[in-house]
């Protein structure tokens, strides 16, 4: 069973190799692809703050039932 962190590190690890490909082009990005580069960039960070807010509960849970 997947849990939700661990599809959200999949998702991160393929958004990123996906930008290190893109980058690894020898010609020069269009302006489609930089916006795309952009795109992928702040999901990256949205699902990074997803993953730190996840990792918040399940402290947050665990010191609750050590206090219960």
């Amino acid at each position: 069973m997947t849990t939700p962190a661990t599809a959200i590190k999949s998702e991160i690890r393929e958004l990123i190799d996906l930008q290190i490909q893109v980058f690894g082009q020898s010609a020069p990005l269009t302006p489609f692809e930089l916006e795309d580069c952009r795109r992928r960039t702040e999901k990256i960070k949205s699902l990074g703050q997803e993953l730190d807010q996840l990792g918040i509960t399940a402290i947050q849970l665990e010191e609750y039932r050590k206090v219960s």
